[in-house]
């Protein structure tokens, strides 16, 4: 670790470069200086082609203008900027400063717009064109990875485009989620259900809730057994918004569908994150998001 907590590579690399800058002078310098062994014609005594011979004049006086144009030049912005080694330059310049500049100048240009739409209620702004355009396009940069870029989720991801929501699909919970994201946190329960046929058993009962297919004496034995899921996913299955647990009467599967993949859920357990969005994107841009991902499911029934 000591190599990237030294200032041995910002030596190495401010080495180089003065030596590079250098040697580029000398030559330039030893170029206009030297002479070559030529004849009395100024001829170097090469000779192709029985009467082409090759002249030995120096390089043209632009030529070397711009040689030493470019050397004073590298001096120049190494002064100025960031390059030599770890040099921050006088200017201060820094990408990121830079970056930093740009987004405040967006900011401020789109603010008056954010304002706007965050005077606004969610439903009323998921039916505003301006604002559904923005939403799209900050889905499609933050969401869209997980969530695919029809919003229709994936093995592991939720469908936001349905009404089946863990954490409740109301305007202020979408917010919420995106404020401060999620961990759905389901533990192992094979040593509370108990043997591998217990568990099997439960599996079964659990497609029974949604009316799968299922083994229905295996689903009678697991009924039982399903009280310590009935903790998190209620007597009844439908599950708990307030601590995010799935619906297991429905045919959504989050997870994968099917007694294996039943089992191994219980067997195994599973840890989901959505990552919080605060911090990188303003109250405002999440207000618009919240917007446009209630929209998808609530517009579209509403036509």
């Amino acid at each position: 670790m000591s190599d990237f907590t030294s200032n041995f590579w910002s030596v190495y690399v401010a080495g180089i470069v003065i030596f590079s800058i250098s040697a580029c002078a000398l030559l330039l310098w030893f170029s206009g200086k030297a002479r070559a062994m030529t004849a009395n014609d100024n001829t170097t005594g090469h000779v192709w082609d029985g009467d082409l011979r090759e002249m030995n004049n120096p390089l043209p006086r632009w030529w070397v203008g711009l040689f030493i144009i470019t050397i004073l030049f590298a001096v120049v912005y190494l002064y100025l900027y960031p390059g030599l080694g770890g040099s921050t330059g006088s200017a201060g310049w820094t990408s990121r400063g830079q970056y930093e500049a740009e987004v405040a100048k967006g900011d401020a240009e789109v603010a008056p717009l954010y304002a706007k739409f965050l005077s606004m209620k969610v439903e009323d702004v998921s039916k505003d064109p301006q604002a559904h355009a923005i939403g799209e396009r900050l889905f499609m940069n933050n969401c869209s990875q997980c969530h695919g870029s029809d919003a229709h989720g994936g093995k592991g991801f939720p469908n936001l485009t349905d009404n089946d929501w863990l954490h409740g699909g109301t305007p202020e919970k979408i917010e919420e989620t995106l404020h401060k994201g999620r961990v759905g946190n389901m533990p192992s329960m094979s040593a509370a259900v108990g043997t591998a046929e217990d568990v099997k058993n439960v599996a079964n009962y659990v497609l029974s809730l949604s009316g799968s297919p299922h083994d229905s004496v295996r689903a009678n034995l697991g009924k039982e057994k399903f009280a310590v899921c009935a903790a998190c996913h209620g007597a009844d299955g439908k599950g708990m918004q307030a601590v995010g647990s799935a619906n297991l009467t429905d045919n959504i599967w989050l997870h994968g569908f099917g007694e294996n993949a039943i089992i191994a859920m219980v067997n195994n357990g599973k840890v989901n994150v959505m990552p919080a969005q605060e911090g990188k994107l303003s109250d405002a841009q999440i207000h618009v998001l919240a917007s446009y991902v209630w929209g998808l499911s609530n517009n579209a029934v509403a036509k």
